[in-house]
């Protein structure tokens, strides 16, 4: 199998723990802890906009290999293995396709990085003679 079958069989099996994910968060037995962990992986990868934007060269690729992997990770940790497993066989059952719709998440990226730039021009105004 070649490299790029083997990226292809990855990133599809990072979409099935996506929607597993989903169902684990309505499961009243997940604990408040993985159900927050939950909230922000879910919300991060459904969001249009990236934390980190994908045009910037090596750090815009670095959230969706390091960063998302290790969300997906941490809350299937926390989640415990029965809800884990019938959250598995559920998706197995119903797959559904989820888009990048959440614009809360989106917006609270946004102001991020309005926050950001605010901060650097403000920090440069004046040492510079461009501001």
């Amino acid at each position: 199998m070649n490299f790029l079958n083997k990226l292809k069989l990855k990133v599809e099996k990072l979409k099935q723990e996506i929607q597993v994910l989903s169902i684990a968060y309505s499961d009243p037995r997940t604990p408040w802890t993985a159900k927050l962990l939950i909230g922000l992986t879910v919300g991060y990868l459904l969001s249009p906009i990236d934390l980190i934007p994908d045009f910037i060269p090596v750090l815009g690729i670095l959230d969706d290999l390091i960063l998302v992997p290790l969300l997906i990770t941490a809350s299937i940790k926390l989640i415990p293995k029965q809800v884990i497993l019938e959250a598995r066989l559920v998706a197995l059952k119903n797959p559904k396709r989820m888009k990048k719709n959440n614009w809360v998440v989106a917006f609270f990226i946004l102001f991020l990085w309005s926050i950001i730039i605010y901060s650097l021009f403000t920090y440069f105004q004046g040492k510079t003679r461009y501001f």
